[in-house]
């Protein structure tokens, strides 16, 4: 599993906007749950399907007039020390 962290502007606090609840509708309609945080939202994904849930989250967004998507790709399953387990 990978974990796709992303972060969709504009950032209006304490408001999701569309361009932010239209991106995390697309990602969980395609079966992933996401964690909203105070300044970006996550999911894990099967490395098998990181693409296409990357694709999706961007055209909602943008589609939706996001200005900016930032999106960041990790293994899920890291130690602290930075090794896989």
């Amino acid at each position: 599993m990978l974990r796709v962290e992303f972060t969709i502007e504009p950032f209006i606090e304490g408001r999701l906007e569309p361009h932010v609840t239209d991106a995390i509708s697309a990602v969980e309609a395609r079966g992933y749950r996401v964690e909203i945080g105070p300044f970006g939202s996550s999911c894990d994904v099967p490395a098998d399907d990181v693409g296409a849930v990357v694709g999706t989250l961007t055209d909602a967004a943008l589609g939706s007039g996001a200005s900016h998507v930032t999106v960041h790709v990790a293994a899920s399953d890291t130690s602290p020390t930075g090794t896989s387990t």
